[in-house]
């Protein structure tokens, strides 16, 4: 059992480490308080080559898989959770064509990804429809005038980069019922934006991660040709399958702003005299710090195991508990540890002047998007019953 990176994967992390402390960190407050996309650090990224970390060599990317992208998104994180979801969208709405994709989907919509000139988003969630995906009412139905293909109509809510995407993977029921609740119910379909019929909708007001404009995609009579349908028609569990895979990319969010703001506050906390001495010299302040050490590593070891699993193709029904963790576990990692600092810097955390405050706005999304910490305990605990998860 090795626990070093290997060679590539640590050259990985130092480059990455440098380009968030030298172009993320400084812009990470105006990004918020402007609310406007980061062009310049997708710009960054482009030119390092890290939006094709999960594509394959053979498709433009780098191939360096989802651990690869994992330990990026944890670097820039530590600085800035709306630059690190830029990354994080590489893989969410490629991961589909990458699992079920034809070979034409892939040499169509891939290499764009990898090198910058294309953008992508997720269409999943549905007012009614959040973590009760099959409530979804967004309908697919067979073109009349097109053999083999599709008409969608529906709004999708929700979508993390949905005014940049150049194209979007969406899931619509594509059974006769829209009421229907089986996973045969549910097909996927990349829809471009050029399209009749494909329009953003209205753009979410965030209590964090602002930058990534979040809202809805409107398909009204979107005509989508047969090869655009990812996988079979019915094939709903292409869904989990891509979101199971992304459960550590997720996760490294979380670790990376736990380790940011743990970095921050333990800055502050032994410059700042308190009782002659400085806030760090007290017993108390040290537990705290101490438990959040342990915690964060705690997670660091559940991501990057979750990582290798999904790059492994681990990510089906028997191994969702050990990734449902990952997310699980760092997440809520992420939005005690924002806490916890932000009171260590006591009202001065609270202040704009501080980035403890943008961090624990930025925490909360993490354990809401993607599956929401209560749906990972469900799937965790699915596991133990159904002893895919078990000790003996």
């Amino acid at each position: 059992m090795d626990f070093e990176l290997p060679d590539e994967l640590a050259d990985l992390q130092a480059t990455v480490r440098r380009i968030a402390q030298d172009k993320v960190k400084p812009r990470a407050r105006e990004i918020d308080e402007s609310g406007e996309y980061p062009q310049d650090l997708f710009e960054v990224f482009r030119d390092a080559g890290l939006l094709g970390l999960c594509i394959p060599t053979e498709l433009g990317g780098s191939g360096a898989g989802i651990l690869g992208l994992t330990i990026a998104i944890e670097e820039i994180a530590k600085y800035s959770n709306t630059a690190a979801l830029m990354l994080l969208l590489t893989r969410l709405p490629t991961g589909p064509v990458m699992i079920a994709g034809s070979d034409e989907q892939k040499q169509k919509y891939l290499p764009g990804i990898a090198d910058g000139s294309l953008r992508a988003a997720f269409g999943l969630s549905e007012v009614q429809a959040g973590s009760d995906v099959m409530g979804m009412r967004t309908k697919a139905v067979p073109d009349p005038d097109r053999g083999g293909g599709w008409i969608l109509n529906g709004t999708k809510c929700w979508m993390s980069g949905v005014v940049q995407a150049d194209w979007y993977t969406v899931f619509a029921k594509t059974s006769e019922d829209v009421a229907a609740r089986k996973h045969d119910s549910v097909t996927a379909f990349i829809v471009e934006r050029g399209w009749d019929g494909v329009d953003v909708g209205s753009t979410d007001r965030k209590m964090g991660v602002r930058g990534v404009d979040t809202g809805e995609l409107l398909l009204h009579d979107v005509k989508v040709p047969a090869d655009n349908v990812i996988g079979e028609v019915g094939g709903f569990r292409l869904a989990m399958l891509g979101l199971n895979s992304m459960r550590p990319i997720v996760a490294a969010r979380g670790i990376g702003l736990a380790e940011g703001a743990l970095m921050y506050a333990t800055e502050y906390i032994q410059e700042r005299a308190a009782f002659t001495k400085t806030i760090a010299d007290f017993q108390g302040i040290q537990w705290e710090v101490a438990k959040l050490a342990t915690e964060i590593e705690a997670a660091r070891l559940l991501t990057y195991r979750s990582a290798w699993m999904a790059d492994k193709g681990q990510f089906t029904k028997e191994y969702v508990p050990y990734l449902s963790m990952a997310k699980f576990y760092a997440t809520e990692v992420a939005v005690k540890a924002s806490n916890v600092c932000l009171q260590l810097l006591g009202a001065a955390g609270y202040m704009k002047d501080h980035m403890t405050e943008l961090y624990y706005r930025d925490a909360k999304q993490l354990t809401i998007v993607e599956g929401t910490s209560q749906v990972q305990m469900g799937l965790i605990a699915k596991g133990v019953l159904d002893r895919d998860l078990w000790w003996d």
